[in-house]
């Protein structure tokens, strides 16, 4: 019978490399977000267990490491720009629209500032509420609302044809 952290790391896996994808709009990079995490997360979890909700704790920590992950990114990293690297990238067309819809709102989520893209994933894609959004991002409700409301309006210009007012 496994112990409690391999019983919640079978069932709950799936689901927080879903939510870090979504975050970090690049799997291998939620992969090793969602590893770390978890490492540190197992040398804790007589503590993390104790807790009301472990999953929810396990998944902030996950959004903080991706939000310190881009910092120290950032400070060492030269990176070029998304249009620049998809000129060295082979053009693959997806069989569906649908799949290309995605695909291009992914690539306009990924250029996001960090705390807009964490606020839009948790609205959207966790279903949070302000309040619990807020609690994550350590901000006000109102920064919370500022921040999906800025990353909104960024979304829709992005995705606006060119010509189109």
């Amino acid at each position: 019978m496994p112990d409690g952290f391999d019983q919640f790391v079978g069932e709950r896996l799936d689901r927080l490399l879903r939510y870090a994808t979504a975050m970090t709009c690049d799997r291998y990079l939620a992969q090793d977000i969602v590893q770390d995490v978890l490492l540190r997360a197992q040398h804790r979890w007589s503590r993390i267990s104790a807790m009301d909700a472990p999953y929810l704790y396990v998944q902030r920590m996950v959004t903080n490491e991706y939000l310190s992950w881009r910092r120290r990114r950032a400070s060492r990293d030269v990176s070029s720009a998304p249009h620049a690297m998809e000129a060295y990238a082979p053009q693959v067309g997806d069989p569906a629209y649908a799949y290309a819809e995605r695909d291009a709102m992914r690539s306009r989520i990924a250029k996001l500032p960090k705390k807009q893209r964490a606020a839009i994933v948790l609205r959207y894609y966790e279903d949070r509420t302000d309040g619990e959004i807020a609690t994550v991002l350590k901000c006000s409700e109102s920064t919370v609302r500022s921040q999906i409301a800025r990353a909104l309006a960024a979304l829709r210009t992005a995705g606006r044809p060119v010509g189109v007012l």
